[in-house]
């Protein structure tokens, strides 16, 4: 029996999926953008740091006062205000508590809370917290109206949407986030240059990028550092919102007596972790990719101290400090992107000038607010302190009344025109304030109430006096926190960067004499000093020597392959001659199909004939050969079978090559291409087999080769195999070797 038709609830409806699915992601991005990823441009903060923030100046945890376990400020937090996991609280305040991440630290933590190192925090049962005194600065206010606020999460209990903010936090402590299709990266400046910034926009509101940028000259970091990025960067980076900078590590060079020395790094860049550093230098050492440098140790305790340790003494620590900062993170660059929320709801790329002037205008609203505040809780004392004094004019009358009328309330009201509130206060006087010196001090405490009031009230009506007043606020804040204080003065220095020039290996490494031995099963060594012919060699069992070269330690040496591709190696990178050397698949990306068809060494300037097995090829120059990594550098492409099969230096202005048919062919250099990569020309035609071996000479010297016997011959009448490139050729000349090959 099928089931009826059941109408639909008048709670579903339909729509189309891709409407629904926009819908609910444009929520989610709003959601992600306002209230997790983005600062506000007021306070610097993001909702979970302002929840922390607020949710331990509610646990009474000031500067100056006790410690309490994070577990219980992560659990209140989570519980009252983030209804997120109490790991991800933690961890965000964690990161307020180090002082490697934060410029001016916003929470005072005691116990382990992360390294420099990149070691994690311990959990938070076992560390403990509290406010720092600049966490104070951004809360002061709170109790006087300076903000608005609104219900938590679950309503029932208030947070507030932004903090009064002393100095401008954005900056000094930077942010970074990344919400949907959109991010943030902003970082920490010194205080006292923002500070002077603002004071110099208060004077002069028109005040240009320039202006500002003189003051604010780049960003400092708590770890120090030296920025080398160019001026007109910097100030197109704060001009604009986005740039970059270019940050270095600080380093000097000390005198070890008896001309050496070693390079002690004292400084590393920002959210750079120690031991990745490290180890990163290790690496370059262990692949010799910086020969010049020997060794590194860790000798930091409290301070950061690496050591770097020079091959040679003659080595220049400038050069090998340029190579270090190419290689490794002892250089890199700090992307500036100044995405923030104005007034909590519209996000932007700002320019310095428009976040400090954002922080001004909130400045200027917590004030109005405080003083406007202020001025509603003085109306309230007056009010009540008139009705204090009215009854001490008529202290008799009002003891008689409250003692024998059933009303006194009401009777104190009709008899002196008193209001509800002060009629009230008299009733709830106390007994021992019925002294005459006591009437002395309300009528003091009026007019000074009075006084304060004439103050606020004109300090309302004078934008000027308003911003009188944010200047002695900010200069209070900078007299706690600005150079003077301990570990205000700017950390990170300005240096010009230079032009890190490519730096000849000779300088890098010591020269001396090499012979390089490649051996069949693809070994290979570099025995110390030229070797004559006829040395004897050992191998391993059933192997032997496949290419000898005389070279030297600062020498590139380039592999062709069999599959067209090109490897480099570095002279002094390859193992010693004492034992049988080491694979050459170990140093390189070499495929197991491919093999090494020749060794030759890198001189600039000089050209190359590569062809393959089915006689295309082409000029290449040398310096297109060079391969910067292992996989090596794709020359000469290949299809199907083919392998690469000649690879040799152009010594002349003519072409001689020969097919596995035996046929010689002769045309002039000048018909063959030069090309950085590619499959190249047909250089001889073959009806069957391919190409044997292909050799340059100048015409005028003539063609040599060895004959059967041993001899060398040479041909200088050409003309009958003289034609032109992707001919057939002729048949060789009695004597030519039988395995067709040149040489």
């Amino acid at each position: 029996m099928s089931e009826p038709n059941v109408p639909p609830t008048a709670s579903t409806h339909s729509e189309p999926l891709s409407r629904a699915i926009g819908e609910r992601y444009l929520t989610y991005a709003l959601s992600t953008i306002m209230h997790r990823a983005l600062p506000d441009a007021r306070d610097g903060l993001k909702p979970v740091h302002r929840r922390i923030l607020f949710a331990m100046r509610e646990l009474k945890l000031t500067s100056t006062g006790g410690f309490r376990k994070s577990a219980k400020i992560s659990g209140d937090v989570m519980g009252n205000y983030h209804p997120h996991g109490d790991v991800a609280i933690y961890d965000a305040m964690a990161r307020l508590a180090q002082d490697f991440n934060m410029r001016y630290p916003l929470v005072d933590g005691q116990g382990n809370f992360g390294n420099i190192d990149g070691d994690n925090p311990a959990a938070a049962r076992y560390t403990e917290a509290r406010l720092a005194a600049p966490s104070e600065s951004l809360l002061e206010g709170l109790a006087e109206n300076a903000v608005d606020y609104r219900p938590n999460y679950d309503g029932t209990l208030e947070e507030p949407i932004v903090l009064p903010a002393a100095f401008p936090n954005l900056l000094a402590n930077g942010a970074s986030g990344i919400a949907v299709g959109m991010a943030t990266n902003i970082p920490p400046h010194n205080l006292d240059e923002l500070i002077e910034a603002c004071l110099l926009l208060i004077k002069t509101p028109e005040a240009s990028d320039d202006a500002l940028v003189a003051l604010v000259p780049g960003p400092d970091f708590p770890t120090g550092g030296v920025l080398v990025e160019p001026r007109e960067n910097i100030l197109e980076a704060y001009r604009t919102g986005r740039g970059a900078f270019r940050l270095r590590a600080r380093w000097s060079v000390e005198d070890m007596g008896r001309g050496t020395w070693q390079i002690v790094v004292s400084e590393i860049p920002f959210q750079v972790q120690k031991s990745k550093l490290i180890e990163r230098l290790a690496e370059l050492i262990q692949t010799k990719k910086v020969p010049a440098l020997a060794d590194v140790r860790d000798e930091s305790a409290d301070d950061i101290r690496i050591i770097l340790e020079p091959r040679a003494r003659t080595v220049d620590p400038e050069m090998l400090m340029g190579m270090l900062f190419r290689n490794s993170d002892l250089e890199t660059r700090f992307s500036l992107n100044m995405n923030v929320l104005i007034d909590g709801r519209v996000p932007k790329v700002c320019s310095l000038k428009e976040v400090l002037r954002a922080f001004l205008d909130h400045r200027r609203e917590v004030l109005l607010r405080r003083s406007q505040h202020r001025v509603e809780k003085i109306d309230a004392r007056l009010e009540v302190l008139e009705g204090y004094i009215i009854a001490y004019l008529n202290l008799d009358r009002v003891i008689a009344i409250i003692r024998y009328e059933d009303e006194p309330k009401s009777v104190l009201m009709a008899e002196f025109e008193l209001s509800d509130v002060q009629a009230e206060a008299i009733l709830n006087m106390r007994l021992r304030s019925l002294r005459k010196l006591e009437e002395m001090e309300l009528v003091r405490e009026r007019d000074a109430l009075m006084l304060e009031r004439a103050g606020l009230e004109d300090l309302l009506a004078s934008p000027a006096g308003q911003w009188k007043a944010i200047t002695r606020q900010l200069g209070e804040v900078r007299k706690a926190f600005g150079k003077t204080a301990p570990g205000g003065a700017r950390r990170t220095g300005f240096a010009e960067a230079g032009e890190v020039a490519e730096v000849p290996i000779e300088a890098m490494i010591e020269r001396e004499p090499i012979t390089v031995i490649v051996s069949k099963m693809g070994w290979v060594r570099a025995m110390k000093g030229h070797q004559t012919p006829g040395t004897e060699l050992k191998f391993k069992d059933g192997d032997e020597a496949r290419f000898t070269l005389l070279a030297e330690t600062t020498d590139r040496i380039l592999l062709a392959a069999s599959n067209g591709r090109f490897y480099t190696l570095l002279g002094a990178n390859l193992p010693g001659g004492r034992g049988m050397g080491e694979p050459l698949r170990l140093m390189l990306d070499l495929p197991n199909e491919a093999e090494i068809v020749e060794m030759v060494l890198f001189r600039a300037g000089e050209k190359y004939l590569v062809a393959s097995s089915d006689g295309n090829g082409f000029l290449v120059a040398s310096e297109e050969l060079l391969a910067q990594t292992r996989t090596g550098k794709q020359v000469l492409n290949l299809s199907g079978s083919a392998r690469t099969q000649v690879c040799r230096k152009v010594a002349g202005d003519t072409v001689a090559v020969v097919g596995e048919n035996r046929k010689l062919l002769v045309f002039p250099l000048a018909e063959l291409p030069e090309m950085a990569r590619g499959k190249g020309v047909r250089l001889q035609k073959f009806k069957d087999g391919g190409l044997c071996d292909a050799t340059t000479f100048r015409l005028a010297d003539g063609l040599t080769w060895k004959d059967p016997a041993g001899r060398t011959r040479t041909e200088t009448d050409l003309g009958e195999w003289l034609a032109k490139r992707a001919t057939a050729g002729r048949m060789a000349p009695r004597g030519f070797p039988r395995d067709n090959r040149f040489c």
